[in-house]
């Protein structure tokens, strides 16, 4: 199977009552060791300026923007916290993944939110979501999700709350139309 990296996975509606349900995860890494995302769907509830101060760095500046909260980026390791940010040549410690995104761990981008040295645009998560070797490939052939190339206006410009239907409507078709046994003869 081809890489889906730099894709994002919609969430079919038979993820109903999952921890999954109408998720839209962005794919950061997906080769034969399995596949690496982040939820960009779902806020926990704490803004990123209220993170900033909770980790104590002195010099972040107050944050005003769509992606201002920050996200429960899936159920693995949700102590650590990860950026999604669009690319700036300064960031060393960020992991190019596309023209448009890198992806770190570091609190260097952290300490630069809100301030002229930080990213356009950002995504700030906790936790990941994570497949093993081929459980991803299996996932999708069961109709568990659906993908679509990474589209960053709707990672960075859509309202959380409506980023799964945007992602849906992006598709062509109505998602509540499908059958989760599509492909199942």
């Amino acid at each position: 199977m081809d890489s889906l990296q730099n894709h994002l996975l919609i969430a079919m509606p038979s993820l109903k009552d999952t921890f999954f349900e109408r998720s839209v995860i962005y794919l950061c890494e997906h080769n034969e060791q399995g596949a690496m995302g982040l939820m960009i769907n779902r806020p926990i509830g704490v803004d990123v300026n209220e993170l900033l101060r909770q980790m104590e760095l002195d010099d972040f500046h107050t944050i005003e923007s769509i992606n201002s909260k920050v996200l429960v980026g899936g159920p693995v390791g949700q102590e650590k916290g990860f950026v999604l940010h669009t690319p700036q040549p300064q960031w060393s410690n960020s992991q190019q993944i596309s023209d448009d995104l890198m992806l770190t761990t570091s609190r260097d981008v952290l300490t630069s939110l809100g301030s002229k040295d930080a990213p356009e645009q950002f995504i700030v998560a906790l936790g990941y979501a994570g497949w093993g070797r081929h459980q991803l490939e299996q996932e999708l052939a069961d109709n568990t999700w659906l993908s679509i190339p990474a589209n960053t206006d709707l990672m960075f410009n859509t309202d959380h709350e409506s980023r799964w239907q945007k992602a849906t409507e992006s598709l062509g078709f109505d998602i509540w139309q499908l059958s989760s046994q599509t492909g199942h003869a």
